[in-house]
Parts: structure tokens; sequence; C-alpha cells
């Protein structure tokens, strides 16, 4: 099951703009916003938990993610292992990311395009 998608955009402003009121007849509202950095990220969803990130990071289509969520932190550690041993490249390993919540545990690899993939 994904998790969430993250896009980087190339003006924050305008993309939120954009966004907010076009997720709004779907349910969705802005849950968080923070800074990373000089960048500004925008978290989204239809409840408490996100599900949609914008951000202005990195050029659009370079850093663009797809999240899996797995059931157990085993499941995270496994994700990493097979991702790294079928070619992916490591970009970030299995382990908590308390900047993005107490109990955040997830690894990052980069497919064979440069995609962030995550499993959390």
């Amino acid at each position: 099951m994904i998790d969430h998608i993250g896009l980087d955009v190339r003006d924050i402003a305008r993309s939120r703009a954009f966004y907010e009121p076009a997720l709004a007849p779907l349910g969705y509202r802005l849950i968080a916003e923070y800074r990373d950095g000089e960048a500004t990220v925008l978290l989204y969803g239809d409840g408490d938990e996100p599900d949609f990130v914008i951000a202005d990071k990195d050029r659009p289509g370079e850093a663009n993610h797809v999240a899996f969520r797995a059931a157990t932190r085993a499941q995270v550690d496994a994700f990493h292992t097979a991702a790294v041993a079928a070619g992916g490249r490591d970009n970030g390993g299995p382990g908590l990311r308390p900047n993005y919540g107490p109990n955040y545990y997830a690894a990052f690899v980069l497919d064979p395009d440069g995609f962030n993939i995550e499993a959390v």
C-alpha cells in the first residue's frame, strides 16, 4: 500500500495556491508546514496523517518519491536489503527519522532512474 507521494515544485507559493483549493473538495487539507534548510515542505491529507507532500527542495522530477507502507520495522529492513541487492542505490538506511515523527521508521533507495523509493 502506498503511504505517501512527494513532489518537488518550482514555486511553493504558486503550488500551494493551486493544491489547497483543488484538493479541498476531496477532503484534503494542509496538515503541517515546516522548513528543511532553505526549503518549504507542505504536508496534506484527508485525516491526521499526510499522504501528499510538496516541497521546493529540489528541481521538479529529480527528487519525487513514493513511500510504501510496511507493517513492521523488519519489513522496512528487508525492503532496503532487497532493493539494494536489486541494483538500487542506498539513499538512507533503515532507522528512525525523528524529524518526521517520534516513531517514523523508514529506509530510502534510489531506483534505476534516480527516484527516491521509501518503505515506512
